[in-house]
């Protein structure tokens, strides 16, 4: 399982037909502790680049954008009682939604670790 980066954050890994997305450890860092994240509703179409979940910190509230369209399948109900879980292991148990791509090919525009490394660091 490859993982896949955007440039506003999230990541994004394919099991088998669905797709994970969250946000990066990065992203967690810099919004500081989570108080709660706003999931999309299960069954919602978003297409590629639209917002498809808030996540609140104390110091801001954030846009989590899709990496790929497609129709949401699952959301990581989990994060509705203890939204801290983004901060714990925001590229773990800390996921957000998973998505049933309507391109899985799309993925592989996306950067993966080391190039998301090398973006970090221009910014």
């Amino acid at each position: 399982m490859v993982t896949r980066y955007t440039k506003d954050h999230e990541w994004i890994r394919l099991e088998g037909n669905v797709a994970l997305i969250g946000i990066s450890d990065h992203a967690q860092e810099q919004l500081g502790d989570i108080v709660f994240v706003e999931l999309p509703d299960v069954g919602k179409k978003i297409a590629k680049g639209e917002e498809a979940a808030v996540v609140e910190s104390v110091k801001a509230a954030s846009e989590v954008f899709a990496p790929v369209g497609g129709e949401v399948v699952e959301v990581n109900q989990a994060l509705s009682d203890s939204p801290a879980a983004v901060n714990e292991a925001a590229e773990g148990a800390g996921w957000i939604l998973k998505l049933k791509p309507d391109n899985a090919t799309d993925v592989e525009g996306l950067m993966d670790e080391e190039a998301y490394k090398a973006f970090l660091e221009t910014i």
